[in-house]
């Protein structure tokens, strides 16, 4: 109560104090929704509101006028923005302060969440009781997210939980009649079936004396190529190594046990995770997405066209297609490459409707798009459907534009991620058409994947 009465604007200051309140809540909260609530986690505590109350206080008293865009600055860029340091955490931040603070929260036309709309000017036990009765329950809703969110985080909760109970089991009992073998039986198995599937390796001299003309696209190829040479090199030494291993032709060493751990949990092992891509997958689906980008390689490198369809998820580093989309386009256009942007228009085909490539730029498919769907038919960003975690998207249209024609209106800045991990997994950025307003898709933490 004597923080209330503290100022003696006390209309103003009641109003931005309860917000500043509602926004601390929010923003400390967030981060149970893991990547899609904060691409990292941060030490927000009640000490950043005391700080940001105090300001509040201090330019209340010095001015008669509500500095609006200053107490947004101070709060969100210094007292709160201070902990960041994630470009899109910070813009989400700002964002939630844009649409809490602004003169509309005079007039009582501003509501924090659906249903919960900013009191008036009350006392210390009116503004709890007003909590008690109007906030409504506990739900993605009340941070600017899809129900969505809710099921990912459970889900993933839950997996930790069933990993860790899988961890903690004994490895040699076979239990009773009709036991799969033992822990050997089953690695020996996985191994011999995986070295049968892993095809050769990319002859390097071959594809080099194969490519007439180094164009940015061909230079891109014969990297991915040398990068899945090291991966696959790695992945069937160790695995003869440990056949070796289990038929007692060699001791085995931690290396080859923890290779062997990782087989039968069904997880990728540390040394090939090293030299691959991110990914969240489990072994099975991982070795099985492995063979889908050899073969994509295979296919590209028979005559070094460019596919008619790029599967952007099927690059070790996907910046450096987008790279070479900007740089064939400048060459050919003799634009400088640093004043140029790429353009993003999303067809409404899948990757079947495509026989070539276009003349200038690349289509892409393989993209997803979590927190919200595409709507194919109105050709903009909508709200996903329930228990739709990500959405695909069509196939994507990659152009490169100056800088100084592109449009910026009624669009949405999308991170594109490769895994939902986000953060450190960050690829690029592409605007997508939207009719609401943009800020609606950052507090819902809408983003582009290249995995699932």
């Amino acid at each position: 109560q004597d923080t209330l009465e503290m100022c003696s604007q006390e209309k103003e200051f009641r109003s931005i104090l309860f917000t500043l309140c509602y926004f601390h809540a929010v923003v400390a909260e967030r981060r149970k929704f893991g990547p899609q609530g904060w691409n990292r986690s941060y030490p927000f505590s009640t000490g950043d509101l005391t700080i940001s109350v105090n300001v509040l206080y201090n330019y209340l008293e010095a001015s008669s006028k509500v500095p609006y865009d200053d107490l947004r600055y101070l709060v969100g860029e210094i007292m709160y923005g201070g902990h960041i340091t994630d470009d899109w955490d910070r813009r989400l931040c700002r964002t939630y302060l844009e649409e809490f603070i602004k003169p509309e929260m005079m007039e009582g036309e501003l509501c924090l969440a659906p249903g919960f709309p900013l009191p008036g000017n009350m006392d210390y036990n009116g503004y709890h009781q007003y909590i008690d009765d109007a906030l409504p329950p506990e739900s993605p809703y009340l941070y600017g997210l899809h129900p969505n969110a809710e099921i990912g985080f459970l889900t993933q909760r839950s997996e930790r939980l069933l990993r860790t109970v899988l961890e903690l089991q004994p490895r040699d009992s076979s239990t009773g009649p009709g036991a799969v073998g033992s822990q050997e039986e089953m690695v020996q198995a996985l191994l011999e079936e995986m070295l049968e599937k892993l095809t050769d390796e990319f002859n390097m001299a071959e594809l080099m004396a194969k490519v007439e003309e180094r164009t940015p696209y061909a230079v891109v190829a014969l990297q991915e190529c040398e990068r899945m040479n090291v991966l696959t090199a790695e992945i069937r030494r160790s695995l003869a190594e440990l056949e070796l291993g289990l038929k007692g032709e060699l001791t085995m060493t931690s290396d080859m046990e923890a290779l062997q751990n990782s087989l039968f949990l069904d997880t990728v092992p540390e040394s090939w995770l090293k030299r691959s891509y991110p990914s969240m997958a489990s072994l099975g689906s991982w070795f099985a997405d492995l063979l889908a980008r050899i073969s994509e390689l295979e296919a590209w490198t028979r005559d070094f066209s460019l596919p008619s369809t790029l599967w952007l998820g099927g690059f070790f580093n996907p910046q450096s297609i987008l790279t070479a989309v900007m740089q064939s386009t400048a060459r050919k256009n003799k634009w400088p490459l640093d004043k140029m942007t790429l353009q993003c228009d999303v067809t409404k085909k899948s990757r079947e409707d495509f026989a070539s490539a276009p003349r200038e730029g690349a289509y892409v498919h393989g993209l997803f798009m979590e927190g919200a769907r595409w709507d194919t038919q109105a050709g903009t960003i909508t709200d996903a459907r329930l228990k739709e975690l990500t959405s695909a998207m069509p196939v994507v249209f990659i152009k490169a534009i100056p800088d100084d024609k592109q449009d910026t209106r009624g669009l949405y800045p999308c991170p594109l991620y490769k895994t939902r991990q986000r953060g450190p997994t960050y690829v690029w950025t592409f605007n997508l058409k939207t009719k609401e307003s943009p800020s609606k898709w950052v507090l819902a933490g809408v983003a582009l994947l290249l995995q699932t």
